[in-house]
């Protein structure tokens, strides 16, 4: 490939795991110099319309997803996927004649990457719903989805995809920097000081939000959904032998390359929890309190154990959702004192605007035949093209 190309317009989309509404992020990406160079043009996020966060979310619970609901959401995420790239794209006077391809993760609903041996087969399995055949036909424009399956095909974990994007904006010449995602699921990215792809490491840590939204929505009754500013975490207390039990995680005995989802850290953790928590007569605000705490110490636990040895107070770039919640930045401060945390944005990029990105990157280097998976991150057995390609109206195949 030509060490420059022609910057071309990509559209990223995706939901995360808290299934809290669609990203949306229009990119303009060229390469130079043999590295793509991004620059974000708009950003926005849609709101899932009242009753449908709760419907996505159930099937996602193990065991409780009809098929029939599961096929009808596919269809349903994907028309709504694809107003939210209209719109964007609208809003950025931009025709959609001149969005090359839109880059969509859609919704994951199961991530299963621990090989089950079934017929004597080993098998990797995840599955994320927002049908790319009806963005593509909304939107007529070619558009790039489904990228974990290759990687895991390949004998990966299908995650993280994101620290190639965290490389291209973050990486410091001069300064050890951790880019930290507080999702609904928590990854982190090392980008030791230098430039480039060398050397990076990256691996979900665990829970980020998960638990504490699941815990707070189940404890209001589906009244609140977040624990909004930290305020309930801020009321209580952690408790220390509960805390204990949740480091104690088998999860966190594993070493990366690692992945992780609700199946590890959702419902049946919760509900774990719960019994605790009412054996002991521990506090809805202890509780609350006691799993944010759990957040930033299993985040700890990883950049103490994995990172280098020759790490110096690396900047820790926090972005997600938990980045807005200061029970949890606290948490983070004091368990990681050597760092100097920074958010995102204070780092030069949008940091609610980086996971839509990273997939508009995606599509691109696929539309390129370039691979979009670091193997030494995710497991895989070698650098794999990723997604697949639904042609848009004036698709005329790659070049």
């Amino acid at each position: 490939m030509d060490c420059e190309t022609v910057a071309m317009k990509v559209i990223g989309l995706m939901s995360g795991t808290s299934a809290d509404g669609i990203d949306v992020a229009l990119l303009e990406i060229g390469i130079n110099k043999g590295l793509p160079q991004l620059r974000l043009l708009r950003f926005a996020v849609f709101s899932f319309p009242n009753g449908l966060r709760e419907r996505i979310l159930r099937v996602a619970d193990a065991g409780s997803g009809a098929t029939s609901e599961i096929c009808r959401l596919n269809v349903l995420l994907g028309e709504l996927f694809a107003k939210a790239a209209i719109s964007v794209a609208r809003s950025a006077r931009v025709p959609l004649r001149d969005v090359a391809l839109i880059g969509s993760h859609g919704q994951t609903i199961a991530h299963l990457p621990d090989p089950a041996v079934e017929h004597g087969v080993s098998v990797r399995s995840t599955l994320q719903i927002g049908e790319s055949s009806v963005i593509a036909e909304r939107t007529g424009v070619t558009t790039v989805a489904d990228f974990r399956p290759r990687d895991m095909a390949a004998g990966g974990e299908g995650a993280p995809l994101t620290p190639y994007l965290h490389a291209l904006l973050f990486r410091h010449p001069r300064r050890d920097r951790i880019v930290l995602n507080l999702g609904g699921i928590a990854n982190l990215t090392f980008l030791p000081r230098g430039r480039g792809l060398r050397g990076v490491l990256a691996f979900d840590t665990g829970p980020g939000n998960v638990l504490i939204d699941g815990l707070v929505a189940r404890l209001t009754g589906g009244a609140m959904s977040v624990d909004l500013d930290g305020r309930i975490a801020a009321s209580g207390e952690v408790d220390p032998r509960l805390l204990r039990w949740l480091m104690a995680h088998a999860y966190f005995r594993r070493k990366p390359p690692k992945s992780t989802g609700r199946e590890e850290f959702g419902p049946t953790l919760i509900d774990a929890l719960l019994r605790r928590a009412a054996a002991r007569g521990i506090t809805e605000e202890d509780l609350v309190a006691t799993v944010t705490a759990f957040t930033a110490q299993s985040v700890a636990l990883h950049v103490r154990r994995e990172l280098p040895h020759n790490t110096v107070s690396p900047e820790l770039i926090t972005c997600g959702g938990g980045a807005n919640n200061p029970m949890l930045i606290k948490g983070l401060e004091a368990a990681l004192p050597e760092s100097r945390l920074l958010s995102a944005d204070e780092a030069g990029f949008p940091g609610r605007a980086i996971e839509a990105s990273a997939f508009a990157l995606l599509a691109y280097l696929t539309a390129h035949g370039l691979p979009g998976n670091l193997p030494r991150i995710t497991g895989a057995t070698h650098s794999a093209i990723l997604g697949k390609i639904v042609p848009g109206r004036a698709f005329q195949g790659l070049r």
